[in-house]
């Protein structure tokens, strides 16, 4: 009798790694009246996130606050976002937001941003993909405006 193999197990989605970085939410809340402010909500599951932005004069990202009402996907995203916006440029948030895009259609590598790489398992999860968008999004959407 001739024995078939186990089909392969995508990579386990919520990593311990992936859990701790949501935790660190509390680091960025969501205080005072700031020069950007936007809400994003994932079509898919309901969850937003409401951010805040403030920028210098020379276009870098000053003060970032977030209200995130996401699963561990979204919020580890916007963990990941806010940790590393602080002195970025202000157009660095939406190319970054276009190459998630990319990456989530199989049209390009894993974005170029500090910690981004926690997420990777969500890849192979289509149903998160709107909650992993969420901070990118409204960070675009704020910066718009």
């Amino acid at each position: 009798m001739t024995r078939r193999a186990a089909p392969a197990r995508p990579a386990k989605l919520y990593t311990p790694r992936l859990l701790a970085l949501s935790a660190q939410l509390a680091e960025f809340p969501l205080a005072g009246p700031y020069q950007y402010q936007a809400e994003a909500r994932s079509r898919t599951c309901g969850s937003t996130l409401d951010i805040g932005l403030d920028c210098g004069a020379d276009g870098r990202v000053d003060a970032i606050g977030l209200q995130v009402t996401a699963c561990a996907i979204g919020q580890s995203s916007a963990a990941i976002m806010a940790a590393s916006a602080i002195g970025r440029r202000s157009f660095d948030l939406p190319a970054t937001c276009t190459a998630i895009e990319a990456w989530l259609r199989g049209e390009g590598g894993l974005p170029d941003w500090p910690g981004f790489d926690a997420l990777e398992p969500a890849l192979p999860h289509p149903g998160r993909h709107d909650a992993l968008l969420l901070p990118w999004r409204a960070a675009t959407t704020a910066l718009s405006q």
